[in-house]
C-alpha cells in the first residue's frame, strides 16, 4: 500500500494544532496547573455580559475565537474531502463545545454560549476559505500544499514562541 505523505504530514500538522489549541483553551497558556484560574462561570446568553467590558462589546475576544478555529475548519476539508459540509461542520462544533464542557467540569475559566458560537463560526469560515482556495488554484493538491507550507511555518512560530515563554519563566 503506497502512503499518502501530503496527507500524514496534514494529519500531523492538525494533531499538533489541537494539541497547541488545547493548550491555550483549556490550559490557558500556563505551564502549571497550579498557574490556572480557578472559577466556575455559566453564560447561556449569547454576546451578552461575557463579552462586554466597561461597558462595550469585547471584539478582541471574538475575533481571537473565531480566528482560532479557522485552521480546523480548513484541516477538516484536507482530511475529509470527501464529507458534505455538515460533516465537516461537526467535528469543529463538537471540539469547541467539549472546551467549553471541561472548563466548566474542571473550573478553569467561563462556559460561554459565544465562545461556541464564535469558534464554531470559525471552523465553517476555514470552510469556506478551503473553498475560495480551491476555485483560485484549481487544484486540490496545490491548495493542500499552500495550508500544509503556512501551517508548518505557523506552528515552527508558535513552538518558538513557547520556547520563549518557557525561558522566561
Amino acid at each position: 500500500m503506497k502512503k499518502n505523505k501530503p496527507f500524514e504530514i496534514t494529519m500531523i500538522l492538525a494533531i499538533l494544532y489541537v494539541i497547541l489549541l488545547t493548550w491555550i483553551i483549556l490550559f490557558k497558556m500556563q505551564f502549571s496547573l497550579s498557574d490556572l484560574p480557578h472559577f466556575r462561570n455559566l453564560n447561556l446568553i449569547p454576546f451578552g455580559e461575557s463579552v462586554i467590558t466597561n461597558g462595550k462589546m469585547d471584539f478582541d475576544e471574538i475575533i481571537d475565537n473565531v480566528i482560532a478555529f479557522v485552521p480546523l475548519g480548513m484541516y477538516c476539508c484536507m482530511l475529509k474531502k470527501e464529507w458534505n459540509f455538515w460533516k465537516k461542520m461537526l467535528p469543529i462544533f463538537a471540539l469547541s463545545l467539549m472546551y467549553e464542557i471541561l472548563q466548566y467540569i474542571f473550573a478553569i475559566g467561563a462556559t460561554d454560549i459565544t465562545d461556541l458560537i464564535t469558534n464554531t463560526s470559525g471552523g465553517i469560515i476555514g470552510i469556506g476559505m478551503y473553498q475560495v482556495f480551491l476555485k483560485i488554484f484549481k487544484k486540490e493538491e496545490k491548495v493542500n500544499r499552500i495550508i500544509n507550507i503556512l501551517a508548518m511555518i505557523g506552528t515552527v512560530l508558535l513552538l518558538a514562541l513557547i520556547l520563549l515563554m518557557l525561558m522566561m519563566n
